[in-house]
C-alpha cells in the first residue's frame, strides 16, 4: 500500500481525477496493506527522497550551477534562465512536468496523509503520535515556503494580501479542493503550521531526517526574515541558536585534508565531513535530484564571487576544463543539506537582524565567528566598520556562498531587491556579449508549469507572472 500512496500523493500534486478514485483507493493490492500504525504514517517521513526539495531554475538564475553550452543550445527554458533571456516566453517553454512544482506537492500530499491520520493511529502512545504530526507540520510549512518563494512574488506586506500565491492543499484526499490564495494567507498558513507544531516536538529527532526543536525554530526565524519581521527572526535564532549552535571547522578539515585536496588533476576526493551528522544540520532535506551525493559544477564567474582564501570553495570545487567548457568541477561528494537548515544560515540571519538594528558591532562578531572557520588563516581578516550598508552587504555575500545551491540565496535576493534599499543584480560576458539580470526582472518569479495550470485538479490557478 506504500506504493499505492507514492502514486496518490503524485496524482494529488498532478491535480488529475479519476470517476472511480474511491474504488481505486480502497483496491488494496494481495499481500499490501492500508497504514495503520504510527509506524506506517512516520514512514513517508523516512522517505528522503520522494520527499526532495528541488530548486534547479533558482540555481540557475543566479548562474550557482554551471550549465554546459551543448545543453544551453538544446534546452530553451534553461537558456532563459541562466542567460537572462526577458523575451523567452516560459510558459511555453514549460511543456513538461517540473519537479519543483510537482514533487513538492507530492511531499505535501505525504505530509497531509500523515497530519489527517497520525493522531488515530495505532500502536503508539498520544505523545508518540502528536511527534510525528507536529514534525509533518513543520514539512508541509517548509514545502509551502518553497514553492510560494519560487512561483509567487517574494512577500512585501503592502501588497501581500491583494497578490495570489499557489494552490493551498490541506489535504491527502485524491479529490480535495485546492484554492490558489493570497501570499499573506498562505505566509499566515505556513506560521500557523509551525505555531500548532512547536509544543510537540523532540530537542533530539528520531533521525537527521526528522524536525526537531531547534530546526522548528531556525525554520520560523527564515519565515520571518522572508517577511522583513527582524524582532521575530531574531527571537527565533536565538533559540535556534540555544538547541545548536556548533559551526563545522573548514580550515581543520582542509589543512587535515590538504595533500589530497590539492593533488593537481584529481577531481575527486575520498573525504568528506558532508552527511546527515554534519555537525550545523538542524534537520536533513536532500535538493535537487541532480545534486544527491554530489554538487553540480559552478561557473568561473561564480568561484569569483568566494572571498579570497575560502576553503569552502578550495575543499569542494577545482577548476576543469573538458573541451569548450572552463568551469569548477565538484570534487566532494556526500551528503548536502541543500533543503533543510543549518546552523550558519541562523547565525548570518541573527548578524543581519543586529545590523538592521544598527548594533553593526555585535553584527560583524557574528559574521566574524563564521568567516573564521572558513577564511585560510593566511588570507583572513576580521571586517571592520561602522557602515550599515558596509555591515549587510558582507553578510549578504557570506550567506550567499554559505548557502549555494540552496533556495536560500534566490529568496534573499527576491526580499531585498522587493525592499529597493540593497538591491541585488548580476552582470556577466559571455562570448563577447554583457547580460545583465535585473533587480526587477519578471524572471525573479518563475510560471506554473503548463500541466498544472491546464489540469488544476478540484480548483484554479493563475498565471503570476506574464512569461
Amino acid at each position: 500500500m506504500k506504493n499505492i500512496y507514492k502514486k496518490v500523493a503524485c496524482l494529488l500534486a498532478l491535480g488529475l481525477t479519476f470517476a472511480s478514485c474511491d474504488d481505486y483507493l480502497s483496491d488494496v493490492p494481495k499481500g499490501a496493506k492500508s497504514p495503520e500504525t504510527l509506524a506506517d504514517y512516520e514512514a513517508f517521513l523516512r522517505d528522503e527522497y520522494n520527499t526532495r526539495l528541488d530548486i534547479l531554475g533558482a540555481s540557475q538564475l543566479l548562474n550557482d550551477q554551471f550549465i554546459t553550452a551543448a545543453t544551453l543550445t538544446s534546452n530553451r527554458l534553461y537558456n532563459a534562465n541562466y542567460m537572462w533571456d526577458e523575451n523567452a516566453d516560459r510558459i511555453a517553454l514549460k511543456v513538461s512536468d517540473e519537479t519543483a512544482y510537482y514533487g513538492t506537492y507530492a511531499g505535501i500530499a505525504a505530509f497531509n496523509l500523515i497530519i489527517e491520520n497520525a493522531l488515530t493511529a495505532t500502536k503508539a502512545t498520544e505523545q508518540e503520535q502528536r511527534v510525528v504530526w507536529a514534525q509533518a507540520k513543520i514539512m508541509r510549512a517548509m514545502n509551502f515556503f518553497y514553492v510560494t518563494n519560487f512561483y509567487a512574488d517574494t512577500y512585501v506586506a503592502a501588497t501581500a494580501a491583494t497578490k495570489l500565491s499557489v494552490p493551498l492543499i490541506t489535504s491527502a484526499n485524491i479529490n480535495a479542493p485546492s484554492k490558489q490564495v493570497t501570499i499573506q494567507e498562505m505566509y499566515d498558513f505556513i506560521l500557523n503550521d509551525i505555531k500548532e507544531a512547536l509544543p510537540y516536538l523532540p530537542k533530539v529527532a528520531q533521525t537527521a531526517l526528522h524536525p526537531n526543536l531547534g530546526g522548528a525554530y531556525a525554520f520560523y526565524s527564515r519565515v520571518y526574515l522572508q517577511m522583513n519581521n527582524y524582532t521575530e527572526a531574531l527571537k527565533y535564532a536565538d533559540l535556534a541558536l540555544a538547541e545548536n549552535n556548533q559551526l563545522y571547522d573548514w580550515v581543520a578539515f582542509y589543512n587535515t585534508n590538504k595533500a589530497i585536496i590539492d593533488v593537481p588533476n584529481s577531481y575527486t576526493t575520498s573525504v568528506s565531513p558532508m552527511g546527515y551528522t554534519y555537525s550545523e544540520n538542524y534537520f536533513f532535506r536532500h535538493g535537487s535530484s541532480r545534486s544527491l551525493g554530489r554538487e553540480t559544477s559552478i561557473p568561473v564567474e561564480r568561484a569569483a564571487r568566494f572571498e579570497t582564501g575560502d576553503l569552502r570553495l578550495k575543499s569542494r570545487w577545482k577548476l576543469r576544463t573538458v573541451g569548450a567548457d572552463t568551469y569548477y568541477y565538484s570534487i566532494l561528494s556526500g551528503m548536502y543539506n541543500f533543503a533543510g537548515i543549518t546552523t550558519v544560515e541562523v547565525y548570518l540571519i541573527k548578524a543581519e537582524c543586529l545590523a538592521r538594528d544598527n548594533k553593526i558591532s555585535e553584527a560583524l562578531a557574528i559574521l566574524n565567528a563564521v568567516r573564521k572557520t572558513r577564511i585560510l588563516p593566511a588570507s583572513y581578516q576580521d571586517i571592520s566598520t561602522t557602515d550599515k550598508t558596509t555591515a549587510l552587504n558582507a553578510i549578504f555575500r557570506t550567506k550567499n556562498n554559505e548557502l549555494l545551491n540552496t533556495l536560500t540565496p534566490y529568496a534573499d535576493a527576491r526580499r531585498l531587491n522587493a525592499e529597493g534599499v540593497y538591491k541585488f543584480s548580476l552582470t556577466k560576458v559571455a562570448n563577447g556579449t554583457t547580460y545583465t539580470l535585473k533587480s526587477d526582472s519578471h524572471l525573479w518569479t518563475s510560471p506554473f508549469p503548463q500541466g498544472a495550470v491546464q489540469n488544476p485538479g478540484n480548483g484554479t490557478i493563475t498565471q503570476n507572472v506574464a512569461k
